[in-house]
């Protein structure tokens, strides 16, 4: 079964609409993943005011790990039967709410509430994660190929952007909290109310605008596992067709398991290494996000004009040296200049490679390629943040030498990365062959 799609073309509203999902999901990473949350369960709910053993970053990581495990196993199923049913709307729409109202339910969580907290982290992650998969498959209906970097570039952009205005009102919950003498306890809560309706507000123009170009070909009655499982298999059957992609898959899986470490992890370690504030990290975060932004926009430019691959290289470089650069970091201004170059290495490398699996991927199997794509970025999403909170407790909470660690990964996604062919894998998406 080959899904079809209609072929009138994407305008500048139904892109945007597109691209506002990236604004209005972006709240969710900032605050509940990376700036606020993280944080707050690692030293509060269930570190006790600090992580000394490494424990509470290990359940933070453990929590994560499972919400993406749930994701692995689910994502190419998903992404085959939004192929077959023409239903990646439908989808979407699910994981949205989902991802909503268990962010909502956060706000109840307090000090020693370990269970509850971790819970509805998972849930709300594996909607997050899934949406996401979802909201990516559209970009092959809706760009032409010469113009996918600028688009998906456009689209992290936005992102950064919701992110930041997410932040933004966040900032000024925790200050005026601080001012009026509240702890932590009382002001987060507040945070995770702002990020849920944040999130259900800013997705109303994918819903109305975006529009679902596939086209059903399966019977109406036919199983939504079996049509899944079916076009999944077909999809592995056919590997040696797609050669660079499966490469370039490797490649993604590795430097995402770096990714998702900094992603879950940096305002812990800006917490227990650096001694951060909560204040101080929604700060850190709303100047990293400008960089991240900044560098999305910068570099899905450079993609369209020397390649998304070549882009892909640089910015794992970037990522290289800013991990060695917040390793030696003791001071502030030091971590300041790690921090900003991994927004810029962020906004970029997420941008590329969502451009590159846009590329190497046949039109008609978008939600299922991408689904792959989900396959392999939750992988890393399991093993990069369980390395990092294994190594954090056997090292008795030692979270320079789990930053170091890191670096490994991006180096070994590099490595793979230069055996990827960009021309011969757009070929093999269109059915065409290349020399080897």
């Amino acid at each position: 079964m080959t899904e079809t799609t209609t072929s009138s073309p994407a305008n500048r509203r139904e892109i945007f609409s597109w691209a506002m999902y990236d604004f209005a999901n972006s709240g969710y990473t900032t605050v509940v993943l990376t700036a606020v949350f993280s944080a707050y369960f690692v030293g509060v709910v269930a570190g006790n005011g600090a992580d000394r053993d490494g424990s509470a970053t290990l359940l933070w990581t453990l929590a994560t790990a499972i919400a993406n495990g749930l994701i692995f196993l689910s994502a190419p199923v998903i992404g085959a039967v939004a192929d077959a049913h023409a239903s990646k709307k439908r989808f979407l729409a699910f994981t949205t709410i989902g991802c909503v109202v268990s962010t909502a339910l956060l706000a109840f969580v307090g000090p020693g509430d370990v269970w509850l907290a971790m819970t509805l982290v998972v849930f709300s992650a594996t909607m997050f994660g899934s949406g996401e998969n979802l909201i990516a498959a559209f970009l092959p209906e809706i760009s032409k190929p010469e113009q996918m970097g600028r688009i998906s570039g456009y689209g992290w952009t936005l992102g950064y952007l919701g992110g930041l205005l997410v932040l933004g009102i966040c900032l000024a919950v925790v200050m005026a909290g601080q001012a009026r003498g509240a702890t932590a306890a009382e002001y987060v809560p507040v945070t995770l109310l702002v990020t849920a309706g944040a999130f259900a507000l800013a997705s109303l123009p994918t819903f109305l605008w975006l529009r679902e170009r596939a086209v059903p070909t399966r019977p109406p009655g036919a199983g939504y596992i079996r049509a899944g499982f079916a076009q999944l298999r077909r999809t592995w059957n056919e590997a040696h067709r797609f050669k660079d992609l499966t490469r370039f898959l490797v490649a993604l899986m590795l430097y995402q398991c770096g990714v998702y470490t900094v992603i879950v992890l940096a305002a812990v370690f800006a917490q227990e290494a650096m001694g951060f504030s909560t204040y101080d990290n929604i700060v850190l975060m709303l100047i990293v996000n400008l960089t991240a932004a900044a560098g999305a926009f910068t570099f899905g430019h450079v993609q369209d004009r020397i390649g998304s691959v070549p882009t892909l290289g640089i910015t794992l470089l970037l990522w290289i040296a800013a991990l060695v650069i917040a390793y030696f970091a003791t001071q502030r201004p030091m971590f300041w200049l790690a921090a900003n170059l991994i927004g810029l290495a962020m906004g970029s490398s997420q941008s590329a490679g969502r451009a590159v699996i846009g590329l190497f991927t046949p039109s008609t199997r978008a939600a299922e390629f991408f689904g792959l794509w989900g396959f392999a970025t939750k992988l890393a999403a399991i093993v990069g943040p369980l390395s990092y909170g294994f190594i954090t407790y056997l090292t008795h909470g030692n979270q320079r030498l789990a930053v170091l660690a890191t670096t490994l990964f991006f180096a070994a996604g590099l490595a793979v990365l230069l055996g990827v062919n960009e021309k011969r894998g757009r070929a093999g998406a269109h059915g065409l062959h290349t020399p080897s």
